[in-house]
């Protein structure tokens, strides 16, 4: 089962992205991580992915595609893959037509840009444990504070409202036209087309994982 995961920043991708992989016994693949692997490992791909990175350039779609390419190839790959954080555009999308990688089924989490910023704008973290809390949802015992240490808590720069709405803003200019591009694709159909589902994202996350599971089989 070959799986591409849609949505907004905060929509809760990586999360289920875990339970899919373990449910179906496929890998995420993540084009980060794969970068840094490639990378750390000294590959051809990965000297030159750290050449333009370095130099304050972003990593090709073609470079990108190759180590996809190289990472499918594998063995743990034999039953599929979940592809996390690509495609990002339409360009990276239409490539991954023209190497014939085909996609079973591509899942869009679905959460309305509000209840994005109140999840992400509300969080707060422990930075030395990394714990977790959420001034809603899991506020601390007193306000600011650590449960454990009693020390205080910070909002990390990316979870401020200003710079989410700017995430917002960059994913429904770049990455939303995917939406159209595979949900057109799914509904007139066509050599390679991929199924589309449409997953509520608000609600227990459990409740959310077994909508997916509902409609992958």
């Amino acid at each position: 089962m070959r799986i591409i995961l849609l949505g907004g920043p905060g929509a809760g991708k990586g999360t289920q992205s875990s339970y899919i992989s373990e449910r179906y016994g496929i890998p995420q693949i993540s084009t980060g991580d794969m970068l840094r692997a490639e990378k750390a490992k000294g590959s051809t791909l990965g000297k030159q992915a750290e050449e333009i990175m370095n130099a304050g350039g972003l990593v090709p779609d073609e470079l990108i595609l190759g180590m996809i390419e190289q990472r499918i190839a594998e063995d743990d790959c034999t039953e599929g893959f979940l592809l996390d954080g690509f495609p990002r555009t339409i360009a990276q999308a239409e490539a991954l037509q023209d190497k014939e990688i085909n996609i079973d089924h591509v899942v869009e989490i679905r959460v309305d840009d509000g209840e994005i910023i109140r999840r992400m704008s509300g969080r707060r973290i422990h930075p030395a444990s990394g714990r977790a809390y959420h001034v809603e949802f899991n506020p601390p015992k007193a306000e600011g504070i650590d449960d454990e240490t009693g020390e205080r808590l910070i909002q990390r720069d990316d979870d401020c409202e200003e710079v989410v709405r700017q995430r917002l803003a960059v994913y429904h200019e770049q990455t939303a036209p995917l939406v159209d591009h595979y949900s057109h694709w799914a509904e007139f159909g066509g050599a390679g087309a991929p199924e589309y589902h449409v997953i509520d994202g608000i609600g227990p996350i459990e409740g959310i994982r077994d909508q997916i599971f509902s409609v992958l089989g």
